[in-house]
């Protein structure tokens, strides 16, 4: 049976490859609310980030809606949409099985040239052999999040979020259902 929802602004954090995007378009589904995806207001054509000061302003308006969820780490944001937001999903993953998923998705998506936010496309050489491969990015930021999650979300700006901290896929899915059945 599913819980009463008192959820109307969610949030979905994680390291890249642990799921964000999937997770918050299945809760945008279920809950029937909006889905923005941080990184397509983020991204510009040729892997241009936009300039802090745009993004902050589009992720403000995009936010201005009753219910929504969203998804991304971007801390240049982080005041705006923790800030709006009611709960927060973390999604605290393995980095061996972050891993497997970014392989699996990288090959997918340069291997089907999938269009990504504004025009963009993975290439094998962003993928495994550029200093910015996500890969990389990864091993930096697992940890970090690890360390760093748990302190920000006892800062008194924060306390507001129920925040659900989920270490497998299976308990997610476990959340899903429970939360809002199906």
């Amino acid at each position: 049976m599913a819980q009463e929802i008192e959820s109307r602004r969610i949030v979905v954090v994680g390291t890249s490859g642990s799921g964000k995007t999937t997770c918050a378009q299945e809760i945008a589904r279920r809950q029937g609310c909006p889905h923005i995806e941080l990184d397509s207001l983020h991204w510009l054509p040729n892997w241009t980030p936009a300039p802090i000061e745009s993004f902050r302003q589009q992720v403000t308006e995009a936010l201005t809606a009753v219910t929504w969820v969203t998804d991304g780490n971007y801390s240049k944001v982080r005041d705006i949409v923790w800030g709006r937001a009611d709960t927060l999903v973390w999604l605290d993953y393995p980095l061996p099985l972050i891993m497997w998923r970014l392989l699996r998705r990288g090959v997918r998506r340069v291997g089907r040239r999938e269009p990504l936010w504004n025009g963009n496309q993975e290439t094998w050489r962003g993928l495994f052999f550029s200093r910015d491969s996500l890969f990389l990015w990864a091993l930096q930021t697992h940890q970090r999040h690890r360390r760093e999650y748990p302190l920000l979300l006892t800062q008194p700006a924060y306390a507001h979020l129920r925040v659900h901290r989920l270490p497998t896929p299976r308990q997610t899915t476990r959340w899903l259902q429970e939360t809002w059945g199906e």
